[in-house]
């Protein structure tokens, strides 16, 4: 029988690295549903154009069109919004948390406010109208232009609790 051996002094620290790495807050703004059926549907469309040039074009019609409207849905229902390393990951923007005010939770109707009349043509929105509720967070980095945040989020108050954890960290 073998004997753990003693951990190493470099243990601890990979371990914290790989910690700080993970993510604490990991959502993907996935598509409803019912999107999916409407690709299937947009496929049925596709068929049925090509009915009148025989079976094998009906179903090649079906099978090239729902793919394409498959394709869409997925890449459009592909958006993350990632709180690591201290950063706020949201789509292709990277936004170090020491750069950012406190973040507010947004019900519904107040979400629906700031993607319309309340909105700032400079904010960075990464928003899903199939997602009701959001999270608005002010850029508190005075060399940038963009005055707040806007996330669309299934889950703001996770969002809001691993930003204030990842400035905790940084501070």
């Amino acid at each position: 029988m073998q004997q753990p051996s003693a951990p190493s002094p470099e243990q601890p620290a990979a371990q914290s690295a790989a910690q700080s790495a993970a993510p604490s807050f990991d959502e993907r703004l996935t598509a409803p549903r019912s999107w999916w059926l409407i690709a299937g549907l947009f496929g049925l469309s596709g068929a049925l154009v090509m009915f009148p040039l025989g079976p094998v074009p009906t179903l090649a019609g079906f099978i090239v069109v729902a793919a394409l409207a498959s394709a869409a849905v997925s890449s459009y229902g592909s958006a993350r919004v990632r709180v690591v390393a201290g950063s706020l990951v949201a789509g292709d923007a990277r936004i170090p948390v020491s750069a950012l005010g406190a973040p507010e939770v947004l019900d519904a109707e107040e979400a629906r406010a700031w993607r319309t009349y309340k909105a700032d043509p400079r904010a960075f929105m990464l928003m899903r109208s199939y997602v009701p509720q959001a999270v608005r967070i002010e850029v508190t980095d005075p060399a940038d232009p963009t005055p707040y945040v806007y996330l669309s989020s299934r889950n703001p108050e996770g969002l809001v609790t691993a930003l204030e954890s990842a400035r905790a960290e940084t501070a």
